[in-house]
């Protein structure tokens, strides 16, 4: 029984460090305007909202939309005004500052199986 007791307690530990993990890299992907790190947690599409485009992406469109982004728009900082977590999903609404203004940034992320993935980011001005 305790047996039991302690290998639940270490998944509900590790599912937590997981949880936090994701939407943590993530927000450092974008103070860093790494589309990289971003895309790591890409579910199988991702939906992007940018001035001007929103559309659906597979997770190497997505990439490729981000990097064009970052590189119009030189991240010089990231502040987090609320994040939050509900029924397993995870969220963020930011305000990035870039060398083309600020951006109000929503980040959604969703427990899949056994990790944290990316549905949708905003990037409004």
């Amino acid at each position: 029984m305790k047996n039991i007791f302690t290998l639940n307690a270490i998944a509900t530990v590790m599912a937590a460090f997981t949880v936090l993990t994701g939407l943590n890299d993530v927000i450092s992907g974008i103070k860093a305007g790494n589309a990289a790190t971003i895309a790591k947690y890409f579910d199988n599409t991702v939906d992007i909202t940018l001035p001007g485009k929103n559309n659906s992406y597979s997770k190497v469109q997505g990439e490729a939309v981000l990097r064009d982004f970052f590189a119009n728009n030189t991240v010089k900082s990231f502040s987090i005004v609320h994040q939050g977590e509900s029924g397993g999903a995870q969220f963020c609404i930011g305000t990035l500052v870039t060398s083309n203004g600020s951006f109000r940034t929503t980040i959604n992320l969703k427990q899949k199986a056994d990790k944290q993935v990316l549905q949708e980011i905003k990037f409004e001005k």
